[in-house]
C-alpha cells in the first residue's frame, strides 16, 4: 500500500464523485478508478459503492476512513518534523483566533513573535470557536486562540487570561462622562450595534440579558468588529466589547455595568498528543510574555 492509495482514497470519501476527486487530485478518471481497485484488491474488500449516482461509502469503507485519515495526518506532522528547524529559520505555524483576539492580542503578539523569527511563515485565520477545534482536531491547525467551555475531546486547553465585557461608547455618546455603573435596566434602554449571533461574544451577551430579564434595543447587526468600532467611534450608538478593544482605541470609553457582564476565560487550544513545531512552542512562549506584560 502506498501514500497515494490512501490520498486518493480519501479524496473520494470527500467528493464522493470519482471525477471531482480526480480533477482535485490533478491526476485523470481513470488512473483514479484503478488506484482504489488496487486498493480494494490489496485490502481484500470493497470500500466505495459505485451503484449509485453518488459515490457512497460501504461499511468497510467507513471504518477504514478513520485510521487512513489518522495515517495521513501522522505522516504530514512526520514531513513537518523533518522541515523544522531547531533554530527557526524556516519553517510555518498555522494559527486560528476568534475574531475578537483579532482586534487586541494578536497584533502584538504577532509584531514580537515576527521579529525574532522572521523565516517562519504565519497563516492566520480568524474563524469561530467550533471551527477552531474542528480545523485542530483534522490537523489543518496547529494552535487556536478562543474561550473556555472546550467541546471537542480531543483538544486540550491552556489558561491565557480572563476577559471582561463592558458597554462601550464613544467619546461623544452621552454616557462618555459617566462613571457610576450602569444598571441593567438602564443598558437595555440604549440603542446598541452588536456582533451578530454567529459571533461567541453575542451569546454571552443574550445570557446576560435573558438572566437580567431584559431585552436589548439591538438597532444594528455586524459580522465585523473593525466595522462595529467605527460606527461607535463616530456617532451616539453604543456596544458591548472586551475592555481590551477599548484599550486598544483611545476613542472608545468603557462603561461598567452593574451587575456585571460574566468574565470570561481565553485558552490556548492544541490538539491533545500532536506533534508541536518547533514554531509553535515559540509562538506560545511569546504569547505567554505578552500577556505577563
Amino acid at each position: 500500500m502506498l501514500l497515494r492509495h490512501i490520498r486518493y482514497f480519501l479524496a473520494v470519501a470527500e467528493h464522493r464523485n470519482f471525477t471531482r476527486a480526480a480533477e482535485a487530485l490533478h491526476v485523470s478518471q481513470p488512473t483514479l478508478s484503478q488506484q482504489i481497485r488496487q486498493l480494494e484488491e490489496m485490502l481484500g474488500t470493497q470500500l466505495l459503492d459505485r451503484s449509485g449516482r453518488t459515490v457512497q461509502l460501504t461499511d468497510a469503507g467507513d471504518a477504514w476512513m478513520r485510521y487512513a485519515k489518522l495515517a495521513l495526518q501522522d505522516l504530514d506532522a512526520g514531513v513537518r518534523a523533518i522541515l523544522d528547524v531547531s533554530e527557526l529559520s524556516r519553517g510555518n505555524l498555522r494559527l486560528a483566533v476568534t475574531p475578537t483576539f483579532t482586534a487586541y492580542l494578536v497584533g502584538p503578539v504577532i509584531d514580537r513573535f515576527y521579529a525574532s523569527h522572521p523565516g517562519i511563515a504565519i497563516d492566520l485565520h480568524e474563524i469561530t470557536q467550533d471551527q477552531i477545534e474542528a480545523q485542530l482536531a483534522d490537523d489543518r491547525l496547529d494552535i487556536g486562540i478562543a474561550f473556555e467551555p472546550v467541546h471537542a475531546a480531543e483538544i486540550e486547553s491552556q489558561l491565557l487570561f480572563q476577559e471582561t465585557l463592558s458597554l462601550v461608547v464613544g467619546r461623544t455618546h452621552a454616557r462618555a462622562s459617566r462613571r457610576k455603573a450602569l444598571t441593567a435596566q438602564d443598558f437595555a434602554k440604549e440603542s446598541l450595534v452588536l456582533l451578530n449571533r454567529a459571533f461567541a461574544t453575542r451569546r454571552y451577551i443574550d445570557e446576560y440579558c435573558t438572566q437580567q430579564r431584559v431585552r436589548p434595543q439591538v438597532a444594528i447587526e455586524a459580522n465585523s468588529i473593525s466595522a462595529i468600532v467605527e460606527i461607535v467611534r463616530h456617532g451616539q450608538l453604543a456596544t458591548v466589547l472586551p475592555d481590551g478593544i477599548a484599550r486598544e482605541h483611545p476613542e472608545l470609553l468603557p462603561v461598567p455595568l452593574d451587575p456585571p457582564l460574566p468574565v470570561r476565560t481565553a485558552v490556548l487550544l492544541q490538539r491533545k498528543d500532536a506533534y508541536r513545531t518547533a514554531a509553535s512552542k515559540a509562538f506560545v512562549q511569546v504569547l505567554m510574555e505578552n500577556i505577563k506584560r
